[in-house]
């Protein structure tokens, strides 16, 4: 009788990433965030509202509350403001009286509001775990790797690095850091305009959709012209022929709800509604992007609703809550307003801001106790703010 042969036993540590993933560990400075403490109220709690208002109104003008466009309308109705990521980062900063910021939106939203606010003001997010998918797949030590792989094939003078809002303090460090700019989907092309009078390349994070659609659509570049750096590959799965030879190197990454999107569904929607306009975020994939009848931003999008004639139809590739919202606002003018996707998806972690997170931390507020604050190191701030400065300096 023969026995089977023994394996070795491999040496395999597991990675951070890998532990985060599978929640054995927590990074604070994660998007992934860490699990919320406190006891929150019951989400069936019917007085929900009325403590919410209750605290508010306890509160006074010590909070300002910041709703992101795509959080539930059961927050969005307390929101002071509302807007998109910088838009709200900025109107922040426009009250130096608030003590509190209360930032309805996700993790690297509340970094930017708090790398523009005074050190005064206390920016809270009421679910520490409300963070970005695009933004966790650029994290600071890959892109320093990147660095050193663009260093090694004797190409990092020529490029400036651009980041996207939709990305950590610490990517917005680094951009700062090494001469680039920050950017959001309404001014990418003034973004990239800038980076290519200070070098020959751009290194676009983190979403590559963005960056390419940019290039592509609105500054006539070849889809030849970029190429893509996956930091889990080695050299990024790139040749250093590939890397001289780019003008845009586009990082691996993506919006999870952007990215659903296909042609299937444009094709799809134009069948089923004839004359329909499909009108798209530029986080969607190229081919989504060029198959639409418009492409911009969320306040484009809104804009180009609010100006839309009456009974005009409209499918519209952008997050759920937003859309709800709109084809309800604008349904008594006759507009139709569907989802361009035939399939549901909200960002999931936009909507880990719920009613029980924002009453708990409005309550803890008023009484005195400071909860899930979002601060920023102040040499990582420094180079961040840095990069923002240049974005606001664009012409």
């Amino acid at each position: 009788m023969t026995t089977a042969p023994t394996r070795p036993e491999l040496d395999v540590q597991p990675t951070p990433l890998a532990l985060l993933l599978l929640g054995r560990e927590a990074d604070p400075r994660s998007e992934r965030g860490v699990e919320c403490p406190g006891d929150l109220p019951s989400p069936s709690d019917p007085d929900l509202v009325e403590r919410a208002r209750a605290a508010k109104e306890k509160l006074g003008s010590k909070v300002f509350v910041l709703g992101h466009h795509y959080q539930r309308d059961e927050v969005i109705q307390f929101a002071d403001v509302t807007g998109d990521s910088f838009k709200l980062a900025k109107d922040a900063a426009a009250r130096p009286e608030a003590e509190y910021i209360v930032f309805c939106g996700v993790h690297f939203m509340a970094e930017s509001a708090d790398i523009l606010t005074t050190d005064d003001q206390k920016v809270v997010l009421p679910d520490l775990a409300a963070g970005c998918s695009m933004a966790d797949m650029a994290t600071a030590e890959q892109v320093a790797e990147c660095w050193d792989v663009l260093t090694e094939a004797g190409i990092a003078e020529q490029v400036v690095p651009v980041s996207y809002m939709n990305s950590s303090a610490d990517i917005k460090a680094f951009t700062g850091k090494h001469g680039g700019t920050i950017c959001t989907s309404s001014n990418a092309k003034r973004a990239l305009d800038w980076a290519f009078e200070q070098g020959e390349k751009v290194l676009f994070l983190p979403d590559q959709h963005l960056g390419r659609n940019t290039a592509v659509r609105d500054m006539g570049m070849s889809l030849d012209d970029c190429v893509v750096y996956n930091p889990h590959k080695p050299n990024g799965g790139l040749t250093v022929e590939q890397l001289r030879d780019a003008k845009m190197i586009l990082w691996r990454g993506h919006c999870s709800v952007h990215g659903r999107f296909s042609l299937d569904s444009v094709d799809d929607v134009r069948e089923r509604i004839p004359g329909v306009n499909v009108l798209v975020h530029p986080e969607c994939k190229h081919e989504v992007v060029a198959a639409a009848d418009y492409v911009g931003s969320t306040e484009y999008i809104i804009k180009t609703l609010e100006a839309a004639p009456a009974g005009s139809k409209w499918a519209i590739g952008t997050e759920l809550n937003l859309v709800r919202r709109l084809a309800n606002r604008f349904a008594d003018e006759g507009k139709e307003i569907v989802f361009l996707d035939k399939t549901v998806c909200f960002c999931s972690t936009m909507n880990r801001i719920d009613l029980p997170h924002l009453v708990w931390a409005l309550e803890s507020l008023a009484e005195g106790n400071l909860v899930n604050r979002i601060q920023v190191d102040k040499e990582t701030e420094s180079f961040a703010k840095l990069a923002l400065e240049r974005m606001l300096a664009l012409p």
